[in-house]
């Protein structure tokens, strides 16, 4: 019921091409839960301390009012998940569900309006 802010992403390959993108935060929580699907492991999911998937903040519902505030909190931990993530073994930061996510998608061109 509540519009979802949209994060801007500027993307870099290895070949130093780089594109903007567009994600709501929802989107980065499905890549989570993906993630710690595939690869229990390294989620820690048997063992916490062999976790080296990142932490992403979880949902959580707030007012209307609070959409602003909640989405600019949000913006350094979304950042540092990013980094954190591109740097995790290749078996995980080159999977196919990492590449889908920070690959442009046709709506990256008309991004959203406020």
């Amino acid at each position: 019921p509540f519009p979802e802010q949209v994060y801007i992403i500027n993307v870099t390959w290895s070949d130093l091409t780089s594109q903007i993108i567009y994600r709501r935060y929802s989107k980065f929580f499905d890549l989570q839960m993906q993630l710690l699907d595939k690869f229990p492991i390294e989620g820690g999911q048997k063992d916490p301390k062999q976790r080296i998937i990142p932490f992403l903040p979880g949902k959580i519902l707030f007012r209307r009012s609070h959409v602003r505030d909640v989405a600019v909190k949000r913006l350094k931990p979304i950042d540092e998940y990013c980094r954190a993530l591109v740097r995790l073994p290749p078996h995980i930061s080159q999977c196919d569900e990492v590449f889908r996510f920070f690959e442009a998608r046709p709506e990256d061109l008309n991004p959203p309006k406020e």
